[in-house]
């Protein structure tokens, strides 16, 4: 029992390793769950200018703005983007280091999502949004209300795979001088001067973060599923 005790307190409790850890996972919730909502919101945008571009030919400015963003963040790091939101965009302006992780993974979100949901968009058969027009509603109320709803539910299954992923590129925030979960370990490592257990709980910490995710959202997509019969 002592032995057991010792092992905890030497990797979760000395040298402030308990504080490290709980911050370590509060940074990553709290960028995690900014960056989605940045990214969501981005991504639908995104995707509904590409879109409605590709369909009536309409806003071609905003296309390219989309088409420019697109190319730069899928064709770069997402670390060099991270380092680039803190070295140089918010390098004079006084914001937290996880608001200014949460923006920068946003942005980078933004880009798969809109992709993502421009392809739902697309699968939407063109009579969808003749049938919408026909009914009276203007071309953004059937987007809105006929194509988004349906596209939603077919790229549901893509959209967690891109939540899942996002949250497992946090892990290198640290880069920024945030201590997340993969920082925590590696400064327990550094005060115990060994790898195994704090790597392997960072590990662990992930894991079960992923599984808690994929837990909610396959209920929801189960229940998106349902409401279609």
């Amino acid at each position: 029992m002592e032995a057991i005790q010792h092992w905890f307190m030497r990797y979760f409790v000395n040298n402030g390793a308990y504080e490290w850890w709980l911050t370590g996972l509060k940074t990553t919730l709290l960028v995690t769950l900014l960056a989605l909502v940045i990214g969501i919101v981005l991504g639908f945008l995104v995707a509904i200018v590409r879109s409605t571009h590709e369909q009536t030919g309409k806003l071609k400015f905003l296309n390219v703005i989309a088409k420019i963003y697109l190319t730069i963040i899928r064709g770069t790091p997402t670390m060099v983007q991270v380092l680039i939101c803190y070295s140089i965009i918010f390098a004079s302006v006084n914001l937290n280091n996880i608001v200014i992780g949460g923006i920068a993974f946003g942005i980078n979100s933004g880009a798969y999502v809109a992709e993502i949901v421009r392809s739902g968009i697309m699968s939407i058969e063109k009579g969808q949004m003749e049938a919408g027009r026909s009914l009276g509603l203007s071309s953004g109320q059937t987007m809105k209300l006929i194509i988004m709803p349906q596209a939603f539910k077919n790229v549901l299954p893509a959209l967690i795979n891109e939540m899942i992923v996002l949250l497992k590129e946090t892990s290198i925030i640290g880069y920024i001088g945030t201590i997340d979960i993969t920082r925590a370990a590696t400064l327990v490592q550094s005060r115990t001067y060994d790898a195994y257990v704090p790597l392997l709980t960072a590990a662990v910490f992930y894991l079960v973060l992923v599984m808690i995710l994929t837990y909610f959202m396959g209920k929801l997509e189960r229940r998106l599923r349902k409401s279609d019969h």
